[in-house]
């Protein structure tokens, strides 16, 4: 269990800042990568280990830190939209509304947009929705994961360079 501490604590940290409104956005591109680079770092911190970064290992840091803060960046969401009944997918749901019918799609976008409203409707009574939970689940999983992997490898990068300064 150990081994996963610094995974876990990096995902968290980005949980916590992607919560924020003004950094959400750089949630996926930013955050992420960077809590995978961190996570390696605290892992060279907490086990002294200067031998070089594999790329199994890079790669396995950057997935599973992504992993944890897209559990983490769930549980925080549903817990937000439970307790003021909205979100942004509430909140934006009739911009994308008048977005889709603009494209003339016909009736490809009715059952869509049912579901959609079903959903929203479920989060401003209930504060919950399970689909909507699933969605986020599974959109912020796909994204963490890459861009946890990506940062996994720019941290290898980065600590490989600095390990074989220091062991020259």
């Amino acid at each position: 269990m150990k081994k996963y501490f610094p995974m876990l604590i990096a995902g968290f940290g980005a949980a916590v800042l992607s919560v924020i409104p003004i950094l959400k956005g750089f949630s996926c591109c930013l955050l992420i990568p960077f809590a995978s680079v961190m996570s390696l770092f605290l892992d060279i911190r907490v086990n002294k280990n200067l031998n070089r970064i594999s790329l199994s290992k890079a790669i396995l840091f950057g997935f599973l830190t992504g992993l944890f803060a897209t559990i983490f960046i769930v549980k925080f969401d549903l817990i937000i939209t439970f307790v003021a009944k909205t979100n942004d997918f509430v909140e934006s749901l009739p911009q994308s509304e008048i977005i889709i019918n603009q494209m003339n799609l016909g009736s490809f976008t009715e059952e869509p947009m049912k579901l959609m409203k079903s959903m929203a409707d479920e989060i401003r009574t209930k504060g919950f929705s399970s689909l909507y939970a699933i969605m986020i689940f599974l959109s912020n999983f796909i994204t963490n994961s890459i861009f946890g992997i990506i940062g996994g490898l720019v941290g290898m990068g980065i600590f490989n360079k600095k390990i074989g300064h220091f062991t020259e």
